[in-house]
């Protein structure tokens, strides 16, 4: 009888000692985005069940909030906190990579006044066109590159979240060949735009 009770006790050590935590399921999600999804919908199912997962960990109630991006995101921080490389954010790459964030902002921007001109408008093409995950991924992390590595962490949280806007906006944008778009698909559509275009400033904040 003590044998088995050992045995059972060994058993849910463990069982314990192998359960994934937090920082496992933060690296796997990190790990996801750098290797970057085949497809962008499977980038929006890997970050959706990664996201899913975060709900189940302890301490998510008690995360900081920084705007209305934070929620949720403990290691988003304040921009004006974070600590900035002056020399590194002045270099061309960085420059390079500034230029291009505010290109796809007005991108999103130029989106929203052809929806409010046409609300019938195809703007998949130029979502595809103009937001190319492996170039965006590698503008945003050349700004990344400027700031320290605390900072990094929040603002590699924005990055997926980035990518994940755009793959929400391709796939919420999507019409029926001859089937009108109504005004509640076209008011989620413009949601997301404001919710991409907010992405962008939220990341372009850390670099001023």
């Amino acid at each position: 009888m003590k044998f088995t009770a050992f045995i059972t006790s060994l058993a849910l050590v463990g069982s314990d000692a192998f359960a994934p935590g937090a920082s496992n399921v933060r690296s796997s999600t990190a790990l996801n985005a750098e290797k970057g999804a085949t497809s962008r919908m499977e980038f929006l199912q890997s970050a959706a069940a990664a996201a899913a997962s975060l709900t189940l960990l302890p301490g998510q109630a008690n995360a900081a909030k920084y705007g209305g991006f934070g929620a949720g995101s403990p290691e988003v921080i304040d921009p004006k906190d974070a600590i900035v490389d002056e020399d590194i954010l002045k270099s061309d790459s960085v420059q390079k990579g500034i230029a291009a964030v505010r290109g796809y902002k007005q991108s999103v921007v130029d989106m929203k006044q052809t929806l409010a001109s046409d609300g019938q408008a195809d703007i998949g093409p130029k979502i595809r066109k103009d937001f190319d995950f492996s170039v965006i991924r590698s503008d945003l992390n050349a700004i990344n590159a400027a700031l320290d590595e605390d900072t990094q962490r929040g603002t590699d949280r924005i990055v997926r979240a980035i990518l994940q806007d755009i793959t929400e906006l391709e796939v919420t944008q999507k019409q029926k060949a001859g089937v009108a778009r109504s005004e509640t698909r076209l008011g989620n559509v413009t949601k997301k735009l404001d919710k991409l275009e907010k992405s962008f400033d939220d990341y372009l904040a850390f670099a001023k």
